[in-house]
């Protein structure tokens, strides 16, 4: 029992480890499909490079160091051999000469004293390492090196019984000095290779980022670019052909569906017409009076009706002055009991917009807010690719487990039916909401700092 509960602990901590890194990679990592991509290029590459580096220098580079220490410490062990038997007469002048001329070596016979202090090692001391092993192996004897002390240069000291014998070898002789050679390549070409990959695939990501952008602009009610077309792999044009394919459906659809209701909207609206001319012929009775307000009602309903189902989708995006449209929202929607205060930023803020169509969203949510309050703010700002409407009122407002329901279509709370019973179709707020989504867009409500409601209007730009 002990063992288990230990185990499913172990489990517990490595599975919130494993956790942990992957939620530090996934902040590292970039979230674009763009550096993704390069990152699965750069990834095995670098990998694959570190793995031939490697190689290199254990087996070609190391390999071939050893064997040059191998003999220049050889021709040194040869120079101390022939310094044994020979005569001292000539101060060894014929020993300097022969290992100056045969062997490039340079000798010095240096009187009896001690080493030299051991300097620190280099970093990297695969010289130093390979060299001493072979003094070790092959001379025995105490000695003192120094591989960073000359750029050119290895100096090496070996102590004998009465004097040092001191030879300095050019570092080429002792170890593979020309591997840079090969690492530059190595890495120019990768750099060669980087570039043509990151050039290939922005060609690559760019069709992409273009049905994003395009579909983005027809997602807002706007017109795809005018260069805009299938291009790229086969499988970005497929999807792009597959999205025009369906922005023509839906247009098709939308523009069938808009002269249905044109013709319905003809037809009713004719017959209205009738009935208004057939009460104008019974003149000012009381009956004419009421059965002209319930055709003026009707007459409301039917272009609510057909607005809502409309969409007001064949309007084409221009620049809008907010300022200006806000203003004439005010004018338009100001009555007698309400005050509307606006809250509009210095300088001028033109936006992308459907202008009749987003006028008509925001002005049923203007005059919703002025027909139960008396005091109605509209708040303008534009920040972050983003324009921002906040209409707040001193209402009674909506309970928090109705603020979504009210934008259904037909949809009255009971405050409405009772007081303004005929004034309402419920189809305001639907209307409102649905044209802010047309826009990519959409509408909140939430408490004022008024006390009443606060409907927030967000819309990218």
């Amino acid at each position: 029992m002990v063992a288990l509960l230990n185990w499913r602990l172990r489990r517990s901590r490595l599975t919130r480890l494993t956790g942990g890194i992957a939620a530090l990679l996934s902040s590292v990592l970039p979230k674009s499909l763009y550096g993704r991509t390069l990152i699965i290029i750069i990834a095995p590459m670098v990998l694959l490079q570190a793995v031939v580096a490697y190689v290199f220098m254990e087996r070609h580079y190391e390999t071939v160091t050893r064997r040059l220490s191998e003999a220049t410490t050889r021709d040194i062990s040869v120079l101390l051999s022939i310094y044994k038997t020979y005569s001292h007469d000539d101060k060894y002048e014929k020993l300097i000469k022969m290992a100056r001329d045969d062997l490039n070596l340079t000798v010095q016979i240096l009187p009896e004293q001690n080493l030299p202090p051991v300097r620190p090692k280099p970093f990297f001391g695969l010289l130093d390492r390979t060299l001493s092993n072979e003094i070790r192996k092959q001379i025995g004897k105490p000695f003192w090196i120094d591989t960073i002390g000359r750029s050119r240069l290895v100096e090496i000291r070996i102590k004998l019984d009465n004097a040092v014998f001191r030879v300095l070898a050019r570092r080429s002789q002792t170890y593979a000095s020309n591997s840079h050679i090969f690492l530059l390549w190595m890495i120019g070409t990768s750099l060669v290779l980087l570039a043509v990959a990151i050039l290939f695939m922005r060609n690559q990501i760019k069709p992409i980022l273009q049905l994003a952008q395009a579909a983005e602009r027809f997602g807002k009610g706007r017109q795809a670019p005018d260069d805009f077309r299938p291009r790229g792999a086969r499988e970005v044009r497929q999807a792009a052909l597959s999205f025009m394919e369906m922005r023509n459906r839906i247009e098709r659809q939308m523009e069938q569906r808009t002269t249905m209701l044109a013709g319905v909207s003809h037809d009713l609206r004719t017959i209205l017409t009738r009935f208004k001319l057939q009460l104008a012929i019974f003149g000012e009775t009381d009956e004419a009076q009421e059965m002209q307000a319930d055709v003026d009602e009707m007459q409301a309903m039917l272009e609510d009706y057909m607005a809502f189902a409309r969409g007001d989708s064949s309007e084409k995006s221009s620049q809008v002055n907010i300022r200006r449209l806000v203003q004439e929202i005010r004018k338009q929607s100001e009555q007698d009991k309400t005050a509307i205060t606006l809250e509009l930023p210095s300088g001028a803020i033109d936006v992308p917009l459907r202008r009749h169509a987003f006028k008509r969203a925001v002005t049923n949510v203007v005059s919703n807010a002025a027909r139960f309050s008396k005091n109605v703010t509209i708040q303008v700002a534009k920040n972050n690719n983003w324009l921002t409407l906040r209409i707040d009122d001193d209402g009674p407002g909506i309970p928090k487990n109705q603020r979504e329901k009210v934008f259904r279509p037909f949809y009255r709370l009971d405050v409405a039916r009772k007081q303004h019973s005929g004034a309402s179709t419920g189809l305001g707020l639907s209307i409102a909401r649905d044209i802010v989504r047309s826009h990519g867009g959409d509408i909140t409500l939430k408490e004022s700092k008024m006390g009443g409601l606060q409907a927030v209007i967000r819309v990218p730009v």
